[in-house]
């Protein structure tokens, strides 16, 4: 059996859609199933010649799974991504059986006049996208999804996976009398705002930690982790804080920077189950110290997560604290990821409700 996913432009330096589908299409593979990759060079070649392209390879594809994967970036420059909805209509055209993974449900953007009509331009491509294929795929518990019609059976929710290598054995906890425990951040938000945010979240809970825990290393991973290189060592100027800049790299290294590391530290908006970078602690085992906004769902309701009200660092302060300061609590953490991995987040799971979802 053969599926192909469908992908638009890459997004650099590192792409999350990519890797999903790689460490997706290896799982498949375990059960039987050969996922290649192709793209849309929209970017690269232009939208006629990428249509064309698309054209001329699905006409090979008659009666095959094509799963297109839809961010609003991935299918426009500016987030106008009409052009996933010809792409559909191309497919449908030459026979494929046609789903669609939606790691975008809901529009992006802000609320003054451009981004209203770019997220009503959104809304449409997403309704159109929804309508005219055979399966739709959801990143999200479907009932998070307010514009969802209820009743139909073409949508499904299925996790993310981690776009590391899972460490799933059981650990012990972290001693108490150790002189220095280890907090990882994955992940910063590019732009200066949220970045100088984040930086004030990161900086003020690891200070505050500080005074009870004594000193800490802290080890920042990830896209954006280098720009902020320089904010986040005047934050820490002169605190108790080792902190390690690792950047972009390889996910065999980020896994292995998880594995010994005592606590992830999340602060790059509330916790969801879209967020890749706060899975990577889920498949890792470790626990995580995050944001909630509204209701929890999905597989995090099991998850170890020591959860804060949403822009309440003080009380991400003293979760970080409890976390690294009482063991039975860290043990406690650490054995649900290691459950929620097992059962709803390892590939090997993800690879089986595909082929479930996509076999009905």
């Amino acid at each position: 059996m053969k599926w192909i996913a469908l992908l638009g432009r890459p997004d650099l330096p590192t792409d999350g859609v990519a890797d999903y589908c790689a460490f997706l299409a290896k799982a498949l593979d375990a059960r039987g199933i050969q996922m290649s990759l192709t793209r849309v060079r929209w970017m690269e070649d232009g939208w006629i010649s990428g249509l064309r392209q698309i054209k001329r390879d699905s006409a090979g594809w008659r009666g095959q799974w094509v799963i297109l994967q839809y961010t609003a970036l991935s299918w426009s420059r500016r987030g106008f991504p009409l052009g996933a909805v010809v792409v559909l209509a191309i497919l449908r055209r030459q026979g494929v059986r046609c789903a669609i993974v939606f790691h975008e449900p809901n529009r992006q953007g802000g609320s003054n006049l451009l981004q209203g009509v770019r997220g009503a331009c959104q809304d449409w491509v997403i309704q159109k996208l929804y309508r005219g294929a055979a399966k739709n795929i959801f990143t999200v518990p479907l009932e998070t999804v307010s514009w969802l019609p209820r009743g139909e059976d073409k949508a499904a929710f299925i996790s993310i996976g981690a776009n590391i290598p899972e460490r799933t054995h059981r650990r012990a906890a972290p001693i108490l009398a150790a002189k220095e425990k280890t907090v990882i951040v994955f992940g910063v938000t590019g732009s200066p705002e949220e970045a100088a945010r984040e930086v004030n979240d990161i900086s003020g809970v690891m200070l505050e930690a500080c005074k009870k825990l004594g000193g800490l290393r802290l080890v920042v991973v990830g896209r954006g982790a280098v720009e902020a290189r320089a904010l986040l060592a005047k934050a820490f100027d002169g605190g108790n804080v080792e902190l390690v800049v690792r950047g972009v790299l390889p996910a065999e290294e980020i896994a292995r920077d998880f594995e010994s590391a005592d606590a992830l530290l999340f602060v790059r908006g509330a916790i969801t189950p879209r967020r890749g970078s706060a899975m990577a602690g889920v498949a890792s085992g470790i626990p995580i110290v995050g944001y909630q906004d509204g209701s929890i769902s999905g597989p995090l309701k099991e998850a170890g997560v020591e959860w804060s009200p949403w822009h309440d660092r003080e009380h991400l302060a003293r979760g970080l604290i409890r976390v690294l300061s009482d063991p039975q609590r860290w043990m406690e953490l650490h054995e649900r990821n290691l459950e929620v991995q097992k059962n709803h987040l390892s590939w090997s799971r993800i690879a089986e409700r595909f082929q479930t979802v996509l076999a009905e």
